[in-house]
């Protein structure tokens, strides 16, 4: 599995392209970007690589996230994916209260905890992980983790937006995050990438719920 990083829009928003070297298959994830050399810039390494875009993934629905969604379908024709819990938001982006401007549109595929995508011959498995919102979720491949917004390097996703939850927050990071293996590679959606285990150790929000702490 092949991974190239593109950081885009006002926000600083990693969006990922992830390959399959054998088969040329690939996915976007996230593609939050708002200008055309944005697009150009994801639509050039496509070229470059002979890539077939199959998936347009978005790990949440936040107008970060989502905003080149239908700019890259319409350039690809690849299917737009994202947990059913959060799909609302790509038809009614005005429930976000956010100055990011799209056109209202619905995803192709509605995504489950436990689904598995396939790019060539790799799996991506959804982890539903809500919290920053209720449809967040978490891709998991072959020593990788997409967490989006749930966990950064030393933080994590904030949970005082609408629709978001300290209550979810708390049971995806105890129940799901600080269960996942210490050696995956974490690929979050905004900042550097870590390593799990590093953030088990030093991220102070998960030692305060180690410790039997909660979210302030």
């Amino acid at each position: 599995m092949e991974i190239l990083t593109f950081v885009v829009g006002p926000l600083s928003t990693n969006c990922f392209l992830v390959y399959s070297a054998e088969t040329g298959e690939s996915v976007v994830i996230d593609p939050g970007f708002v200008a055309e050399r944005e697009l150009e810039r994801i639509m050039d390494q496509l070229e470059r690589l002979s890539l077939k875009l199959k998936y347009i993934i978005n790990t949440h629905g936040h107008p970060d996230h989502v905003s080149g969604d239908l700019p890259l379908k319409e350039r690809t024709k690849a299917k737009i994916l994202i947990h059913r819990l959060d799909a609302y938001m790509l038809h009614e982006p005005e429930v976000q209260l956010s100055a990011y401007r799209f056109k209202k549109f619905k995803p192709d595929i509605e995504l489950r905890e436990d689904d598995e995508i396939r790019v060539g011959e790799h799996t991506l498995k959804v982890l539903h992980t809500p919290g920053h919102t209720m449809g967040s979720i978490t891709l998991i491949g072959e020593g990788v983790a997409f967490t989006g917004d749930t966990l950064f390097a030393g933080s994590i996703g904030r949970v005082d937006l609408p629709h978001s939850s300290p209550r979810e927050m708390e049971y995806t990071l105890r129940e799901k995050i600080l269960t996942l293996p210490d050696d995956l590679k974490v690929y979050p959606g905004h900042g550097p990438a870590t390593l799990m285990g590093v953030e088990k150790k030093t991220n102070p929000f998960l030692l305060e719920l180690k410790r039997g702490g909660k979210l302030s």
